[in-house]
Parts: C-alpha cells; structure tokens; sequence
C-alpha cells in the first residue's frame, strides 16, 4: 500500500520534474526565436531607412530637373512672345507711316480739287456770260425772244411727232394683226371645233301641269293645309292662278324649287295629298334631287377628266345642273370652259391638266350665291380656297371676271374660255333693258369726246361708227382717238365679244357756179 502510495509519488515528482524542465527548454528556444526575430526586424528597417534615401534622393532629383525644364520652357515662351509683341509693333509703326502718306495725299488731293472747282466756278460763270450775250445776238437777229423761240419749235416738233407717232401706230397695227389675228383665230377655232358642245339657251322651268281644275283644290287642302305644308317643307311659293291645269312654283334657289318640283308631281300621279303624304314625298324628292347632283357632278368630272376633287366640290358642281345665267346652264357652261380652255392650253403649250380644272371651277360660286352673300367670283376663291384646291386655281377663279389682274396663262386662258362659251350665238339670253341702256351707254361714251361730231350703235352694239369734225380732228389724230376711245369703252362698259371702233372723217367744199 506505502510502495504504491510511493510509486505514485514519485510519479508525480517525476512528471513535474519532467514540466520544468520542458518548459525551460521551450523557454530558451523562444527567447532564441525573439532574438532572431528582432534582429530581422532591424535588418528590415534598417533597410527601409536604405530605400526611402534612395528614392528620396531620386525624387528631388526628378523634380529639379523638371523645375528646370519648366524654367527654359517659360524663358523661351517669353522670348517668342517679346518676338511677337516686337513684329506687331514694327508693322503698327509701318501702318501709322502709311496712314500718315496717305493722309498726305488726300489733303494735296482735297487742295487739287478746290483749286478745279473754283476754276470751274470761273469757267461756269463766263459760260453763263457768253450764253447770254448769244441769246441776245440771236433773239436780235431772229425777232423771236426765248419764250416765243421754244413754243414756235415745240408746237413744229408735236406735229411731226404726232405724224411719226399716227403712222408708227398704224405699222405695228397692221403688222400685229396679221400675224397675231391669223393665230388667235386658228387656235381659237380650232379649240371650238374640237369642242364642238351643243348649246342651247336653257331655262328652269317652274311650271308643273294638273290632268284637272280639281286637282288645284286638293292642293290647297282645307283651310289651305296642304299648300302651307308644301310650301313650310320645301321653302318655296305655289301660285295657283287661273292660269288653266298649271301651277307655277316660285323660289329663288333653283334646288329648292326643283324639290318641289317633284315632290308636287309625286303627289299629283299618287292621288293621296295631305300633310303626311306631303312630308314623305318632299323627303323623297330631296334624295332623288341629291342623288342627281351626286350624279352629274360625277358626270362633269368623267366628262372633263379632272380627278381629284374633293366629295363636296363634286356635290357643288352638281348644284350648278339647276343654275342658269342668263338662261345658259351652269354646269354645261363650266364643261364647255374646261373643254375650250384645255384646248387652248394644249394648242400654246400651257398645262393643259390645271387649265381644265380652273375652268370647271371657275363659276363655283354660282352654285351657292343664292345662299351666301358676296359675289360669286368671292364665294367660289373662298370654297376653292377651303377645299385645299391649288393657288394657280384659286387665281384663275378670281380673276375670270377680271376682279384681279391675271398673272398666269392659266388665268388669261379661262377667261378667253369662259368668253367664248358664253359670246356664242343663242348661248344666252340678254335682257331688253339692259341691251338698251348698253348701247345708250356706248353712244353716250363715244360723244364725250371733243372733235366727236355724232355716233351711232349699230348691229347691235357689235361697232359703233363715230363723225368727227374735220377741221378739229387730223387724219393723224384720228388713229390716236380711235385708241382712246376704245380704251374708255373697254374701262368702262361691260358687253360681250368685241366691239368694233369706226372713226370717219370728211371733208365738204360746196360752190355755185352762176
């Protein structure tokens, strides 16, 4: 038990014997360790302090030498400045001496000059002395003073000028007309035979026919009923007279009256009329009337060949089939124009595509006048104008009736269209007061003149033949009048076609042999 108790003892003994003197081994070899590491650590800073010198040393190198480079780049851009700075000023110093030179030879110059004018001054005045003392010399030797000199030679000079300027004017009118009348007329006739389009004087007619008297009284309704219907719906007038199986419709808008029209002749071959049966025949009418129009605009444009109108423009034109000026159709006067401008564009070599079209819309605004207010050369520019049509167009529409001056070919070509269309014979219809008052006009114009003796209208306001006093009016002013007055006639009265001037002087000698 004590060997065992021992034995333990001395184990433990051995083991802390065996500790100690571990722990002084593993003592030493670190101090061993620590030693070697500190002398590594100074070997290293040691060699940091090295380095950082070196590089010290390098770097103030660098930086001198950059200094350095800086300095001489700076110097040498001082120098190439000054050099500058020296050149500017040599050539300044160079300008100021030639500013100076010139300055110089402007006031040697501006001496010269007053020297000239003061001489020339002398020279004036000596001219004006020996002007005058010739004047006197010639008025003393002619018997004429200045005045009376200068009026005997203006009034010889306006004679000969009048002689000259009469024959002149006869020359280049005759040479003008042969060769201008035989092209015009070939190209004007041969653009109207092409056409070649039937005209007839065409008038709306408002009349429609009863198969009886009785039928008048159905009209009328009881108590007028069926007429204030009619007329409410349709805004026109029904005059219902003794006028015999006939009743006359009245409006100003030829769409309007033509709606009634045939929604009157409806009711008459139904038989069944009153209120009701009106208002379904009116609405009736208005669709047939609007698929016409429809219709024949679309006809127009077919016949024209112009393509691109817009729907309402087409719709417009169709208006124009119940529109009459002066009994003529619109709408078949504004084919004709297209077709005879179309032609006399081809035959110049104008554009034909855009004459076609100016001259089928150039009465535009007749299919609407009615209803609008202005002329209907104004409301067609603004319809041709808001339907996007081109300028040339809408130039030619003002311009047709010469409200503007026309400025295109294309506007010269419509108007000798729409001349020729509506000049030709039967094509329209003139009213007996208006023909009178023109050729009143025309003889009223033509004796405003002085030196006119009488003149007359004859073949209907197609030539007037004017006397003029022989002993106020040459042979030579004669030509001179003959324009004048055709040009008054032209400014200020409005006629179709031409009108042709005839001026005749004669001269009398009476005696008596005894």
């Amino acid at each position: 038990m004590y060997l065992i108790i021992g034995l333990i003892i001395g184990i433990v003994i051995g083991c802390v014997v065996g500790a100690l003197i571990g722990w002084n081994q593993r003592k030493k070899s670190a101090e061993r360790e620590i030693g070697s590491a500190e002398e590594e650590a100074k070997r290293i800073v040691n060699e940091a302090y090295k380095s950082a010198e070196s590089k010290k040393r390098e770097a103030l190198v660098e930086a001198k030498e950059e200094i350095l480079k800086a300095k001489n780049e700076h110097e040498r851009e001082v120098k190439d400045r000054r050099a500058e700075l020296q050149r500017q000023e040599h050539r300044l110093q160079q300008k100021e001496e030639g500013l100076d030179r010139k300055t110089e030879n402007i006031e040697k110059k501006e001496e010269q000059l007053s020297n000239k004018i003061a001489k020339l001054d002398q020279t004036q005045a000596e001219a004006e002395r020996i002007k005058d003392s010739q004047l006197e010399t010639l008025e003393r030797i002619s018997g004429f003073t200045a005045e009376e000199a200068k009026n005997y030679l203006l009034s010889q000079l306006e004679a000969e000028v009048t002689h000259e300027s009469a024959m002149k004017i006869k020359e280049i009118e005759a040479r003008c007309k042969d060769e201008a009348d035989t092209k015009a007329r070939e190209i004007i006739s041969l653009a109207i035979q092409r056409c070649a389009a039937d005209h007839v004087a065409e008038a709306t007619v408002s009349v429609v026919p009863l198969p009886n008297d009785e039928m008048k009284g159905r009209i009328i309704g009881r108590e007028g009923r069926n007429i204030r219907t009619l007329e409410t719906l349709t805004g026109v007038d029904l005059i219902i007279d003794d006028t015999p199986e006939a009743i006359t419709v009245s409006c100003f808008d030829p769409v309007r009256r033509e709606i009634a029209r045939l929604a009157l002749e409806k009711l008459i071959l139904d038989g069944r009329i009153h209120p009701a049966r009106i208002e379904e025949m009116v609405e009736k009418a208005k669709r047939e009337v609007d698929a016409t129009i429809k219709a024949e605009g679309e006809r127009a444009i077919f016949e024209t060949n112009v393509h691109g109108l817009h729907p309402e423009l087409v719709k417009l034109l169709g208006r124009m089939r119940y529109r009459t000026s002066y009994g003529q159709n619109v709408l078949n006067h504004s084919i004709e124009v297209s077709h005879v401008a179309g032609l006399l564009a081809a035959e110049i070599g104008a554009n034909v595509a855009e004459a076609k079209r100016a001259g089928l819309l150039h009465d535009l605004g007749k299919s609407i006048d009615h209803e609008v207010e202005g002329s209907h050369v104004t409301i067609g520019v603004e319809l041709a104008r808001k339907y996007r049509e081109s300028e040339a167009v809408i130039h030619a529409i003002q311009a047709h009736h010469n409200d503007v001056e026309p400025k295109t070919v294309v506007a010269c070509l419509v108007q000798a269209a729409d001349a020729i269309s509506a000049a030709r014979p039967g094509a329209r219809r003139e009213n007996l007061e208006n023909y009178i008052k023109r050729l009143e006009m025309l003889e009223e114009i033509t004796s405003s003149f002085e030196g006119v003796e009488k003149s007359f209208a004859i073949q209907a306001g197609r030539e007037v033949r004017i006397m003029v006093k022989p002993e106020v009016i040459s042979e030579d002013q004669m030509v001179l009048l003959a324009r004048e007055i055709a040009k008054k006639i032209e400014d200020e009265l409005e006629y179709p076609g031409q009108i042709k001037v005839n001026l005749l002087r004669e001269t009398k000698a009476v005696e008596y042999a005894k």
